[in-house]
């Protein structure tokens, strides 16, 4: 069941936070984000677009924070033999600091753009426009513009968020308590929840951004996967 949505902003939005907190926020949202294994939604669309495309595929991840799960992606790729160019953007160059060095320490080749995607166009000519866990972050026009922006970066177009509802919030109370002690996340977790949508809500944004036949599915823990290709 859901409640009303309520978005307060985030600790890991201020752009006064300690530097320190914030890697140790990014860690902390890293090992929930493999413990969750919200890679796998990305990794299946990203290997089967290399088999329909018969070429290395060009994935972007927008607001990638650390790049943690696009990383993931990309060596599982490599094992795969699949070739995968790797993209991540973000307004935060603590955030992309953190990317680069664990894409360095993983042996990954991942490129990396400071872009405030609000404000200021995405680069093009993507295969694949990626997005985790970042919309509930923001009010409904700005959620248009960055389905728009990744609408015009990319083919195809995939999104990961939270549900707003009663066992998200239970979840969002609990995991991070467990998995972190950043108290950032244990204080972002619950607020994102808050902020976060239904699956109608979701799919009416969506749809007012142009995304016409966009698929919007629900998927554990408490999230929502939308999908998107443009027509041929």
């Amino acid at each position: 069941m859901a409640f009303a949505r309520h978005r307060i902003p985030e600790l890991m939005d201020d752009d006064a936070l300690d530097e320190h907190a914030h890697r140790r926020a990014l860690l902390g949202l890293a090992r929930i984000n493999a413990i969750s294994g919200i890679d796998r939604h990305l990794w299946r669309r990203a290997a089967g677009l290399a088999r329909v495309l018969g070429r290395n595929v060009r994935v972007l991840d927008v607001a990638a924070g650390s790049g943690d799960v696009l990383i993931r992606v990309a060596e599982r790729a490599r094992e795969a033999g699949i070739g995968l160019e790797a993209h991540a953007c973000d307004i935060s160059p603590v955030a992309l600091d953190e990317a680069r060095r664990k894409a360095d320490l993983r042996g990954v080749t991942l490129t990396t753009h400071l872009i405030d995607v609000i404000h200021a166009r995405l680069p093009g000519g993507f295969d694949l426009a990626y997005c985790g866990l970042f919309l509930h972050h923001l009010d409904e026009p700005q959620i248009e513009i960055v389905l728009r922006q990744m609408a015009d970066a990319a083919n195809s177009v995939l999104v990961q968020d939270l549900r707003r509802n009663y066992l998200g919030l239970g979840l969002a109370t609990v995991v991070p308590r467990l998995l972190t002690r950043s108290r950032i996340v244990h204080i972002d977790a619950v607020r994102s929840v808050h902020a976060a949508f239904t699956v109608e809500e979701i799919r009416t944004l969506a749809h007012r951004a142009g995304l016409n036949g966009a698929c919007v599915q629900c998927c554990w823990p408490q999230r929502l996967v939308v999908s998107w290709e443009r027509a041929s």
